[in-house]
């Protein structure tokens, strides 16, 4: 029950007709958030706890939506690389906007780099690295121990051509493994030895045609990450414009509600009693024992309902006869309940000092003990 109406005594003359007309203006309520949810309560209930869970999901969605917004924005310069490589976008049928887009070009530098991949596995100094190190059949006890990360052509050549999301995002992956090749090769065998003589030279022959390619690679990069950050900034106002609506459309339903539910308290109160005048003395006189918060809580009542009251004018003259049944009413309620929390609070304070008076008492006399 409203904290308003607790305590106000019901009038004699309440009737059958009054008691109906209340229930109508309560079942309108409910109507009008019906319609205002329609859509989304098709397959709910209409009880009130279902239009509060909704309410309130609907405002925690969008309060995630904007705390999420900056986390979205730091993500987007590290997904930038992460563009696989075979897009999943049609090719646009204009050849010069197919060659303008960072996606075509990327895959363009693939093909770019696969020539050179199979290019550097048919040199006649490439045959130690297109399998994997026989370890046992070689006698290379220790190999494991040295080289923790082993690569080879076949295994690279697999991991391009793989169609399960298992392969290479980018081609920095790969120009990364094919260096692994020869940069374990080199890291095991001797310097004079031929394995280390033919995985150098395969890396030098390596590093300069990745060198001319990769101004191509810088270029094609920072096409995607402009194009992953504006479509990542479309969709982001997208779901913003959506979640924009939805907020007003919450805050109208929760005004709308909030208004008829304070008409339907005034039309309540207009059938019970008046406040007598000791009980409007009594308001008056708490208003001298609230706190300084709980009298600018008890003011701002007044100023809710009395378009004259100047809430921040340097000196209030307060008239109670002036003033509503319903804001009377509300202030009754407020200042006794108010006056009572201040109580409860003062006895605390006060039990808490006695506590520690007591407990000094009791330290001082274990100190002469």
């Amino acid at each position: 029950m409203d904290p308003t109406f607790r305590g106000v005594a019901s009038n004699s003359d309440v009737t059958e007709d009054d008691l109906n007309s209340f229930r109508y203006s309560v079942n309108e309520i409910f109507t009008q958030v019906q319609k205002r949810f329609s859509g989304q309560l098709s397959h709910a209930k209409l009880f009130g706890s279902v239009h509060c869970s909704l309410l309130e999901k609907q405002v925690t969605e969008v309060e995630q939506f904007y705390q999420s917004i900056d986390v979205q924005s730091n993500n987007v310069k590290d997904k930038g690389r992460e563009k696989h490589l075979t897009g999943t976008r049609k090719p646009l049928h204009c050849t010069s906007n197919r060659e303008a887009d960072p996606s075509y070009k990327m895959q363009e530098i693939m093909r770019q780099f696969s020539v050179i991949f199979h290019q550097l596995a048919q040199h006649k100094w490439a045959w130690p690295f297109l399998d994997p190190v026989d370890v046992v059949g070689l006698g290379l006890h220790d190999y494991y121990q040295i080289i923790k990360n082993p690569m080879d052509f076949s295994t690279i050549k697999r991991k391009m051509d793989a169609k399960n999301g298992s392969g290479y995002k980018n081609v920095r992956e790969i120009y990364s493994d094919v260096r692994l090749i020869f940069k374990n090769a080199m890291k095991y065998n001797d310097e004079k030895h031929n394995i280390h003589v033919m995985a150098k030279t395969l890396l030098e022959k390596f590093e300069k045609k990745w060198l001319q390619l990769l101004p191509k690679v810088v270029q094609a990069e920072s096409g995607l990450l402009k194009k992953e950050t504006q479509l990542q900034l479309e969709t982001q106002l997208a779901q913003q414009a959506a979640y924009v609506n939805t907020a007003r459309d919450v805050s109208l339903a929760l005004c709308e509600v909030d208004m008829n539910l304070k008409n339907l308290k005034e039309m309540v109160i207009e059938k019970c009693r008046k406040l007598s005048t000791q009980e409007k003395i009594a308001i008056t006189t708490s208003f001298s024992r609230l706190t300084p918060e709980n009298l600018m809580r008890a003011l701002k009542i007044i100023s809710e309902n009395d378009p004259n009251f100047q809430l921040n004018a340097e000196e209030v003259n307060l008239d109670l006869d002036a003033q509503s049944d319903y804001t009377l009413w509300r202030l009754h309620v407020f200042t006794k309940k108010a006056l009572e929390d201040q109580e409860r609070t003062t006895e605390d304070i006060a039990a808490n000092h006695n506590d520690n008076i007591e407990d000094k008492k009791n330290n001082t006399k274990r100190r002469r003990l």
